[in-house]
């Protein structure tokens, strides 16, 4: 996989770097203080899930827009208040779902544990126990994080990477977050799975420089197909698939579909234009499926560790949408 790091000793190597960088989280951190935890929340995701397959992509994306704004603290579960505008109603998590899926679960751990297990650990969870039930990759979920007590729409728009970025706009996002380019194409990978909303890509096919031109990036088959389905460019309920034919499976596809001209965000299509991350696409191509598995859990593994708040800073939330009084 040359410059790829997804097997053997280097992934033990990392993983124990990246223990040692937050020794603070650690897996099974609730063995004593709540035993059933984890097991409470992957039960209530097999459960469930089946009956709604496409919320998987949803409860990992969820994840992703929490780590990337204040750290993985729970702050994007926090309602807005009368003088505040709180991350989950900015643009980009307006189209976010999931949130009765996450307050559920929190309801049946605090029923067993009162105070005790975090709603950022219980995002982290939820994603990688969804992606699991749905036939995706497994990775390791340290614990021990703690809730934040703030949250603004602000910050989500200028540190959450866009749909219509550009290459140098995502590698800042990305850096920002101590995450390099190779975890920028596996994250991206989550892409694989789940919809979109036709507002979120719209410009690429009407507007995209503002005289009404469409992406010359864009595949004109597949752009043509995007228009008979996304009429209007500021359609907020018409949803497409992200990896067509292939969103409900967690593979390789949505790499090659970029490849061929066909990914869906203006952001997707930026990893073919950088021969670093275009290289680190055709190695995924030409490898093993459990190449881009190793990978992406190892890079989710990174990020959700990203500024997290343990010890004693922060709280446990006693509900997940408001700080406690």
């Amino acid at each position: 996989m040359g410059g790829i790091i997804c097997f053997g000793i280097a992934i033990l190597v990392l993983l124990g770097f990246l223990g040692s960088t937050q020794a603070q989280l650690q897996l099974g951190f609730y063995s004593k203080k709540c035993p059933k935890a984890e097991k409470i929340i992957q039960d209530f995701v097999n459960q469930h899930i089946h009956n709604a397959p496409s919320l998987a992509a949803a409860l990992l994306r969820m994840h992703f827009h929490d780590c990337f704004v204040r750290g993985c603290d729970a702050s994007l579960l926090l309602n807005s208040t009368s003088n505040n505008q709180a991350e989950k109603d900015a643009t980009p998590n307006l189209t976010l779902r999931g949130f009765h899926f996450i307050d559920r679960v929190k309801s049946l751990v605090e029923a067993e544990c009162p105070g005790i297990v975090s709603c950022a650990d219980i995002t982290a969870l939820v994603a990688r126990d969804s992606v699991v039930a749905t036939g995706g990759p497994f990775w390791r979920v340290p614990t021990g994080r703690r809730d934040g007590t703030i949250s603004n729409s602000s910050e989500a728009l200028s540190n959450l990477p866009p749909p219509n970025g550009t290459f140098s706009i995502l590698q800042t996002r990305f850096s920002n977050q101590g995450l390099n380019l190779n975890d920028m194409v596996l994250l991206s990978g989550a892409h694989t799975i789940g919809v979109s909303h036709c507002s979120s890509f719209s410009a690429r096919l009407y507007d995209f420089t503002g005289v009404g031109d469409q992406d010359p990036a864009l595949e004109p088959e597949y752009a043509a197909n995007l228009a008979k389905k996304c009429t209007n460019p500021n359609d907020n309920t018409t949803i497409v698939e992200m990896d067509p034919g292939s969103s409900k499976t967690f593979d390789l596809s949505y790499y090659s579909l970029l490849l061929k001209r066909r990914g869906l965000f203006q952001s997707d299509a930026a990893l073919a234009t950088n021969p670093t991350t275009r290289t680190i696409v055709t190695q995924l191509l030409q490898g093993p499926i459990q190449n881009f598995y190793d990978g992406f859990a190892m890079s989710m593994e990174k990020m959700g560790r990203i500024n997290v708040k343990t010890g004693s800073t922060g709280e446990i939330r006693k509900q997940c949408a408001v700080v406690n009084s």
